[in-house]
């Protein structure tokens, strides 16, 4: 009786070590006064760093900026994602040799994924501003990283081709597990390709769709690599998201109190949000 609990202790271990008190820690920070500057004189604040935080300016700059980096990273991997895993769908050579190809972006470690962004898109000797004064599509070179209307979108394009491949792989093994007999009927009936696609294709994966999506959020919000390494939350604090906010936070002043608080409403915020969304999916009988 006792083997199955021992088969599973390794496992729970990793998870009290990795998980569990990470997460008890970062909490109990959250209600202190916690600056490594000052090991002696730690105590607890109670709601200090909370109530700091909501008359923290940059906090709520930083939350907004994070939805804005969500909704356009996620977007856009779901969109070019999915016809990606149209593609790949499809029975050619060409198709089955991208397979591998794609996989590519996701292995690539953040820290190298930013550096060869910045480099493409560095104002002066980028490839971005190269190819682009080649074509004649611009007469003068581009501060893509320190211009305030680039610097949000640059991050974005970086993010979106990091990501891309998980949306990609996810949603192809969704298209496989579709029965070829729907599609059968309805050509028979006479439907047309677009009328498949949303009658059979998008029903069909719908509960895929929506795992991947509530896994991306989770993993963009706390994205901190890509955008530290690109622009280190520049220009001022327009690529500035509330994860990279609070590793500056803990950094740049090791106050791990005000960075734990942090942390947790970043939680706490992700959870309303995948909380709706998850109930939006239940009421439509999609989960």
């Amino acid at each position: 009786m006792i083997r199955p609990y021992i088969l599973l202790l390794p496992a729970f271990i990793a998870i009290i070590s990795i998980i569990a008190y990470p997460t008890i820690k970062a909490l109990t920070m959250s209600f202190q006064s916690y600056s490594l500057l000052k090991p002696n004189d730690i105590k607890f604040i109670g709601l200090g760093n909370y109530f700091r935080a909501f008359k923290d300016e940059i906090f709520w700059y930083s939350l907004g900026r994070t939805f804005t980096y969500i909704a356009g990273t996620v977007g856009f991997q779901f969109i070019f994602g999915f016809i990606l895993a149209l593609f790949l769908n499809s029975t050619s050579a060409f198709s089955r040799l991208s397979r591998n190809l794609m996989l590519i972006p996701w292995v690539v470690p953040g820290v190298l994924a930013a550096f060869m962004f910045r480099w493409m898109f560095n104002a002066n000797y980028g490839l971005v501003n190269a190819i682009l004064v080649k074509l004649k599509l611009i007469d003068n070179n581009i501060a893509w990283l320190t211009d305030l209307n680039y610097a949000m979108p640059t991050v974005i394009i970086a993010s979106v081709w990091k990501g891309l491949s998980f949306f990609g792989l996810m949603i192809f093994a969704g298209l496989q597990a579709v029965p070829k007999e729907l599609y059968e009927a309805a050509r028979i009936d006479g439907a047309n390709r677009v009328q498949q696609l949303f009658r059979i294709t998008i029903p069909s994966i719908m509960p895929i769709i929506i795992t991947t999506t509530l896994l991306r959020i989770i993993w963009t919000a706390n994205s901190v690599d890509l955008i530290f390494n690109m622009t280190e939350g520049g220009p001022g604090f327009n690529t500035q998201i509330l994860s990279v906010y609070t590793f500056m936070i803990a950094r740049s002043t090791m106050d791990y109190g005000y960075a734990a608080s942090l942390s947790i409403l970043l939680t706490v915020f992700m959870f309303i949000v995948i909380l709706f969304y998850v109930k939006q999916a239940r009421k439509q009988e999609l989960l």
